[in-house]
């Protein structure tokens, strides 16, 4: 992002979420003011007239024009059409997904183009992490005074599974939440105040993961949510949030830069705990022998 004659230039697979969240410290008071209403209830609190979104913000409608144009749009009209462009993709399913890509897919090999469209990916999320959040996550999942929790979704409890095994060898006092709603009210009655729950929620977002954020939340837990660049409802509560890229040539999203995030913080968080984990790990490779688990060609 880069300030280009009092317009704010970005990527173009930027949302407006986080140009607004990058953007906040170069606007006016008004600005801000209006940033703060826009993202309270994002995407929906700017679909309305120009008129009630100033009025929502307690702002003049001139000042609702200067700030999409500092945001590089030529006004209000347009500005609607990128935020109704983002809602489509946030709720659009594989088929749309599909259709949405192959009507302007290029003749290159699948091979390419998909991995093209990863590398992007990676790279834009990367650019988009802010160093302190991270370490800061995993100062947290490093604390053995707090319990720690990971729950997916319908897709994304794959990612979730992944992580909580690796975690469960780093540390003890970790718990994978059963996704289903009737079974996850249990874990629930765990959660203390400063435990740590890691929540993976892309698009297509589901209610039932949602209400378990907000439930941990009023019991004090610190919530770590993975999801997309759209931003799931949970951000709201989410004490630290990482957004990563998904979209690729295909009818479904791709886990590959969430899941490059994901083995950096396992590793960032070995690091911190190893005086501890050095001896799990060589317990569990103990009882692996004794059951020979793995086959050896020794």
């Amino acid at each position: 992002m880069r300030l280009k004659k009092g317009r704010i230039v970005t990527s173009s697979t930027d949302s407006i979420a986080e140009i607004l969240r990058e953007s906040f410290e170069k606007f006016t008071r008004a600005e801000r003011q209006l940033a703060d209403s826009l993202l309270a209830n994002y995407p929906m609190s700017g679909l309305g007239s120009i008129t009630a979104v100033a009025q929502e913000a307690d702002v003049s409608t001139p000042t609702v024009v200067r700030m999409v144009q500092k945001l590089g749009f030529k006004g209000f009209p347009e500005f609607q059409r990128a935020l109704r462009g983002e809602l489509q993709a946030r709720i659009s399913d594989p088929i749309a997904k599909r259709e949405t890509w192959a009507e302007g897919a290029p003749d290159a090999h699948i091979l390419n183009r998909f991995t093209e469209s990863v590398i992007g990916n990676i790279s834009q999320t990367l650019a988009h992490i802010e160093t302190a959040s991270f370490d800061a996550t995993c100062d947290l999942l490093a604390d053995m005074e707090r319990s720690v929790y990971v729950v997916g979704g319908r897709i994304t409890r794959a990612l979730a599974d992944y992580f909580f095994l690796h975690m469960q060898v780093l540390r003890p006092d970790v718990t994978h939440i059963q996704s289903i709603s009737n079974a996850w009210p249990h874990y629930l009655l765990e959660v203390k105040k400063g435990d740590v729950v890691v929540i993976f929620d892309v698009r297509r977002y589901e209610n039932s993961t949602l209400k378990l954020a907000e439930m941990a939340a009023e019991k004090g837990a610190e919530i770590v949510l993975f999801t997309d660049q759209w931003q799931s409802p949970i951000a709201k509560l989410a004490t630290h949030t990482f957004s990563c890229r998904i979209v690729v040539p295909s009818a479904w999203d791709s886990s590959i830069a969430p899941m490059l995030l994901l083995e950096t913080v396992v590793a960032a968080v070995q690091e911190r705990t190893w005086e501890t984990t050095r001896p799990r790990m060589e317990a569990l490779e103990d009882m692996f022998d004794r059951t020979r688990f793995f086959r050896k060609f020794t």
